[in-house]
């Protein structure tokens, strides 16, 4: 996926304001239109309005961490093929497993 001069969005999902900054501040400047949520439970809102093409999220956050809101994303027809990478702190093989059972596409 490139930016052209079509726009292509990015949703980030992630409580830290310093990723989220990060994402913005490299994503913008690589061309990318962004939209962000501080967890997954505002990312879902996001989603009421927004079709990005694609969403990277973390896993550990308040109200509703990374697996849940993988998980609602792809019971939604609209979202169901949107491209999901989960950018995380974490290593663990395990979390990996759940999060691509719970539709994720890339670690």
């Amino acid at each position: 996926m490139t930016a052209t001069s079509t726009s292509v969005t990015i949703l980030t999902v992630d409580d830290s304001r310093t990723m989220r900054d990060m994402l913005k501040i490299a994503l913008a400047g690589a061309g990318y239109d962004v939209v962000q949520a501080e967890d997954g439970l505002h990312g879902l809102e996001v989603l009421e309005t927004a079709t990005p093409d694609a969403i990277i999220t973390d896993i550990n956050m308040p109200r509703m961490d990374g697996f849940g809101f993988i998980e609602n994303v792809r019971k939604s027809e609209r979202h169901r093929a949107i491209p999901i990478l989960v950018l995380t702190t974490e290593s663990d093989a395990e979390k990996k497993d759940r999060a691509r059972k719970a539709g994720a596409t890339g670690w």
